[in-house]
């Protein structure tokens, strides 16, 4: 029996009006699936001319040229495009992206790194500098993220990033789980607004993602985390703040309720990390979210966002190397000797840790204060402005992660028309909307006052014309609305590829 005929003995045990309801729209499916085609294809054409904008004007090498070019040649070449490619996020156009930019410490951080470049981690007998460097930076992450107060020893290693040390912490939880308490199908509880490395350490390492949902200001609901929690729950988590909102987690009452069921609990702070300290020191309303909660058992906080590193390192603590430890790999059988790494890299740049290092102790904490400063002041002026935009409402209470939304205008639109004036915003979904992540480029003189006056522009000019063609605003709408997930999955595949075509 082919799927047709389950179909058909399927429909025959139904209500006949059901029946007829559910033909009707089976009727549909084909031009359905044609319009979604044709519009995919569109789609992609219009991504690819954004994509590849050297394609017409630049030779592509496809193949290892029979002789090397001259080194002035090539640094000529590259020079070219970095120089096309600064000036939006130098000028403060970009949210996040580049959380520092400024061109002494760029400097600062590529002489660090020519010093180091042929470093690698994977070989500390030949290298022992970078191991110094790395046991540093945890230390000095660990100490800033309630260490020294929270009564245990608070270890950790580096990643190559946020999304690393997140699904390295999932997969340290999954492998205690197994080894402690026999769990060989586990769960973990995370909010709907948890960042999207959650979900890809669920796919990878086959963890049942548990999701919750959050409340009217965009924070995890602890009553449903309570109900969620299971005998095969191996990890609860919050964040600290959320990346699509700015939203922190009610993290106290999220890792106490995990503690008391004998459960880990995660705070990604891969975003906030860096600054939550800081703002709290300043009087900012932070809630508690570090190691000084006993239920906080693990940390991610990235170094190479507002820590101000190069691109390329994040720190992942623990609470206790006994936990740490199922995050390393050993193996002692092999025919090539002894080999062990503590992430999932292994050779690894020893530059990067050598410049996050160099980048920490040069600004230190003054520097990481009044750069937080900077940033929150600049963000409660935009946030202000924002609020006084009738069109507009702000998603929570955001320190200065800000999503805005409209009851009134298509917000992508909105967002095309900030693209227009050079603007590269986030678009977010579920709800619609749209978010700056402020950072030190937005904390130059003029930007946020041209950035107030852009968005004013932007909303009168979407207002004036709300049906205007083009843009980024029909795939961002399609992506929100399209039922069929799938099909935006497979969209979104189609883009990767455009990504490697030459």
């Amino acid at each position: 029996m082919d799927a047709m005929d389950r179909l058909t003995e399927l429909l025959s045990r139904l209500n006949p009006r059901l029946v007829a309801h559910i033909e009707k729209h089976l009727r549909k499916l084909p031009a359905v699936r044609a319009k979604i085609e044709q519009d995919t294809g569109d789609l992609m054409q219009t991504l690819e001319r954004e994509l590849k904008p050297y394609r017409d004007e630049l030779p592509s090498t496809r193949v290892i040229p029979a002789e090397g070019l001259p080194p002035d040649t090539v640094l000529e070449s590259m020079a070219a495009l970095q120089t096309r490619e600064t000036d939006g996020w130098k000028d403060g156009y970009v949210s996040g992206a580049v959380y520092h930019g400024d061109t002494a410490h760029i400097d600062f951080l590529n002489q660090v790194y020519a010093l180091h470049s042929q470093t690698n981690p994977l070989h500390a007998d030949v290298w022992p500098s970078i191991s110094k460097y790395e046991a540093e930076i945890v230390a000095m992450t660990a100490g800033m993220l309630g260490g020294a107060k929270a009564g245990e020893e608070i270890c950790g290693t580096l990643s190559s990033g946020g999304t690393e040390s997140i699904m390295l912490a999932m997969k340290t939880y999954r492998d205690r789980a197994r080894a402690e308490r026999g769990i060989r199908r586990p769960e973990m509880v995370v909010p709907v607004t948890a960042h999207a490395a959650f979900d890809k350490a669920a796919q990878y390492f086959n963890i049942k993602m548990v999701r919750i949902p959050v409340d009217r200001n965009y924070r995890a609901e602890i009553r449903a985390a309570a109900k969620a929690i299971t005998r095969r729950t191996v990890v609860v988590v919050g964040s600290a703040p959320s990346f699509p909102h700015g939203m922190v987690d009610p993290i106290a009452e999220l890792s106490e309720l995990a503690r008391r069921r004998g459960v880990g609990f995660h705070t990604d702070a891969c975003l906030g990390g860096f600054v939550l300290p800081w703002a709290t020191d300043l009087g900012y309303p932070v809630p508690p979210f570090d190691f000084r909660l006993p239920g906080v058992t693990s940390i991610s906080a990235d170094t190479h966002k507002y820590g101000y590193a190069a691109k390329g390192t994040s720190v992942i603590l623990y609470r206790g190397p006994e936990l740490r430890r199922y995050q390393y790999f050993t193996i002692t059988d092999w025919p090539g000797g002894l080999y062990f790494s503590p992430s999932f890299a292994g050779s690894r740049p020893g530059a990067l840790s050598a410049a996050c290092w160099a980048a920490m102790v040069r600004i230190g904490q003054a520097g990481y204060r009044d750069a937080s400063r900077r940033i929150l002041e600049t963000a409660d002026f935009i946030k202000t402005a924002i609020r006084a935009i009738p069109e507009l409402f702000i998603l929570g209470d955001p320190l200065w992660v800000i999503a805005f939304g409209s009851r009134t205008l298509d917000i992508y639109r909105v967002m095309d028309a900030m693209s227009h004036r050079g603007w590269s915003l986030n678009g977010l979904h579920r709800p619609n909307c749209v978010h700056l992540c402020v950072t030190l480029r937005h904390t130059q003189p003029g930007v946020k006052e041209r950035f107030v006056e852009d968005l004013r522009a932007a909303v009168a000019e979407v207002k004036k014309a709300p049906e205007a063609e083009g843009g980024m605003a029909p795939v961002y709408g399609m992506a929100a609305t399209l039922p069929l997930r799938g099909v935006v999955s497979n969209i979104l595949k189609a883009y990767m590829d455009v990504l490697y075509k030459t």
